[in-house]
């Protein structure tokens, strides 16, 4: 007998075949049935989905770059190398850096203007920068003009912004500084050594009550100091000279870290601590080096922006009207995080760098009359563009070992689909083989009806579907009323 509210299973097995389950619910409104049947086949349904976003997810590791995607990245590294070789070029050969140099003045005069200055004329720059001098004192300023420094190791205004560590533009230029400004010192590197002046301002005094204070103080003076050196010092003729660049600034920290450590300073670091130098003094500072950031910066510009104009058009040449939306426009061209447009940089930033290598090479040959003129060569050199597209390889090979990685995956998935849908197969066959959701309303029938013949044919049928052996099927009324009746045979 059934129970409301309850659920019963019940199992139908006949001789060498498998077992299946019935689920019969009964409540107030009536019955249902649910089969094993229907649940595999949704949870195989859901499992093949599954394995599909995985292989979708591997597919979207890989750029989809199509030839006219290359041909435009070249194109810009074509017309970005143009740039550099005739606008770039080299320090005191610029278009560009004297634009780059007039916006550091520029800069210069503005910070001091937002530390009270209020000079104005001809001269309003060196007044300025004269200005910031005294403002942030530092007792590391030795110029090498009639001071020691001049005699001892051969300092002197084109090289004092250099050969000084607390003028480097880097995080060990930073320690010294404020070490200097505690001790009241001066370290400088040359010939390979690490210098320092003891006493080198009898007049010099950190502000500060304590410890914190004066760090703070230490940290203003270096990076006002730095603002004030930057467009030349308030003496410079013409250009002057700058502090020098981040990149050729970390040769000093080299050989400084080495003569600390009392770790021999080879003669490479050496080497290439002077040829450093031999370019600081041709103007190569961090004014130039932000000038070089021009043409990489551009290249960058043009491939986004061209990557962004042909997935946009594309979308609203493929996409309807009614299905438009902000969301999907912005992931359909969105250029910063897809393999694809990364890969265009790729393209684009190594066609930049052969032009660059190719012409450096070039005129560091005719400088030299037949040699190799390096000083010509790194002059030249676009160190921002060699970085950017470093960084562009190093993204390129971290994909290939991320993408191979999950190439095992895809693949395992693939061969699991295979299984999972000839599985799916075999469940479609059986669901077939048991359809029984017009036979199973026999019991509607018993209950809302008096055709009792077609009930008990559905009935019959349902048995049959189920492979209930033929001697256990009820196929009369009067064999139902002996069985429910307590008669079983």
């Amino acid at each position: 007998k059934l129970k409301k509210g309850r659920e019963y299973n019940s199992m139908n097995q006949a001789e060498g075949t498998d077992r299946f389950v019935l689920r019969m619910s009964v409540a107030d409104d009536g019955f249902s049935f649910s089969s094993s049947i229907e649940t595999a086949l949704i949870s195989a349904e859901t499992e093949i989905q599954s394995l599909k976003e995985t292989i979708m997810s591997v597919e979207s590791l890989r750029p989809n770059c199509d030839k006219l995607d290359y041909a435009l990245a070249a194109s810009s590294g074509v017309l970005c190398g143009i740039i550099d070789i005739f606008l770039v070029g080299k320090p005191g050969e610029s278009p560009a850096g004297d634009v780059t140099d007039k916006w550091f003045v520029n800069r210069t005069t503005d910070f001091a203007k937002l530390c009270g200055w209020e000079g104005k004329g001809n001269d309003s720059l060196s007044s300025a920068i004269g200005f910031l001098e005294k403002k942030f004192k530092i007792p590391y300023d030795q110029r090498g003009a009639g001071d020691a420094g001049s005699i001892v190791f051969d300092l002197n205004p084109s090289n004092h912004h250099f050969k000084s560590l607390g003028h480097n533009p880097t995080l060990l230029g930073l320690f010294f500084s404020i070490l200097d400004q505690f001790t009241n010192q001066s370290h400088f590197v040359s010939g390979g050594e690490l210098i320092s002046l003891q006493n080198a301002d009898g007049k010099f005094e950190l502000r500060g009550s304590n410890v914190p204070e004066k760090l703070f103080c230490g940290f203003v003076n270096w990076f006002g100091h730095l603002i004030s050196d930057i467009s030349g010092s308030s003496s410079s003729k013409g250009r002057g000279m700058g502090i020098p660049s981040p990149f050729w600034a970390w040769t000093n920290d080299i050989i400084a870290i080495k003569r600390k450590l009392n770790i021999p300073v080879s003669q490479f670091d050496n080497t290439i601590n002077e040829l450093a130098l031999s370019i600081y003094k041709e103007g190569y500072d961090i004014r130039f080096q932000a000038t070089q950031v021009i043409p990489v910066f551009i290249n960058e510009i043009i491939v986004r922006l061209v990557y962004a104009i042909r997935r946009l058009v594309k979308y609203f040449v493929t996409t309807g009207k009614e299905e438009r939306s902000a969301s999907a426009m912005w992931i359909a061209c969105e250029p910063f995080s897809n393999p694809t447009v990364k890969r265009m940089l790729t393209i684009a930033h190594g066609t930049f760098c052969m032009m660059d290598l190719g012409d450096a090479t070039i005129r560091a040959f005719i400088t030299g009359g037949g040699t190799f003129n390096a000083t010509e060569f790194f002059l030249r050199l676009n160190i921002v563009g060699v970085g950017r597209f470093t960084i562009s390889l190093y993204g390129e090979a971290k994909r290939v070992v991320v993408i191979r990685k999950a190439e095992s995956e895809a693949q395992f998935a693939r061969r699991e689909i295979t299984i999972v849908e000839n599985y799916l197969n075999g469940l479609s066959l059986l669901s077939e083989l048991y359809d029984d959701k017009d036979l199973v309303d026999f019991i509607g029938d018993f209950k809302n009806s008096d055709m009792y013949v077609q009930a008990f044919q559905k009935s019959v049928r349902l048995a049959e579907l189920r492979k209930v052996p033929d001697n256990n099927i009820l196929r009369t009324k009067s064999n139902i009323d002996l069985y429910f009746g307590g008669n079983r045979q």
